[in-house]
């Protein structure tokens, strides 16, 4: 039996990123750099059965909703329901990601910590560049343990914008961009 992930596009001013829900909830959120294959090979892979279907109902209009609040400075933090899908590991470093409170940064060794596996730091890291929900499963709000920004799939520059959103200044020093509230 086909099950039906509705996805449509969300336009903040110069990026469009693409939602998409499953029967059980939220289950990705494609950034700017995100190609519609991409959508398309997410949902093969961790949706049995999935068939993509555009949103013309509005069904992910709460999602939009929380986004333009998010965007907007008046929502700090996301009340969706979401769909995780990934390895054991995956899930409990993406629920460790949702509990970074807004204009907070962990490094990825307090996130690890947080999963009381202290050592599995790049581990950590390998789960948050396979985040399938950014912004609003927040990777963006991890930086590198000397204060750093670090790798994001969406590129740096707009891991800064996000920031900047949560009221962080950004700025280089020796080379290395780092950032304060």
């Amino acid at each position: 039996m086909a099950v039906v992930v509705y996805w449509t596009p969300y336009t903040y001013q110069d990026w469009t990123l693409t939602l998409a829900a499953s029967p059980r909830g939220l289950c990705y959120v494609g950034l700017p750099t995100a190609s519609p294959a991409d959508l398309e090979t997410f949902v093969q892979k961790h949706v049995p059965g999935g068939v993509l279907q555009q949103d013309d109902a509005g069904d992910l209009r709460e999602v939009v909703r929380q986004l333009d609040e998010y965007f907007a400075g008046t929502r700090r933090q996301f009340q969706l329901v979401l769909d995780f899908r990934g390895t054991p590991f995956q899930l409990a470093v993406w629920q460790a990601l949702a509990r970074i409170p807004y204009g907070e940064t962990w490094s990825y060794g307090k996130v690890a910590q947080a999963l009381g596996r202290p050592k599995a730091v790049r581990a950590v890291g390998a789960a948050n560049g396979r985040n399938p929900m950014p912004i609003v499963v927040p990777c963006h709000r991890v930086i590198g343990s000397n204060g750093t920004l670090t790798g994001y799939r969406g590129g740096l520059d707009l891991k800064k914008r996000l920031l900047h959103v949560e009221g962080h200044e950004v700025s280089s020093s020796h080379g290395q961009v780092q950032f304060e509230l």
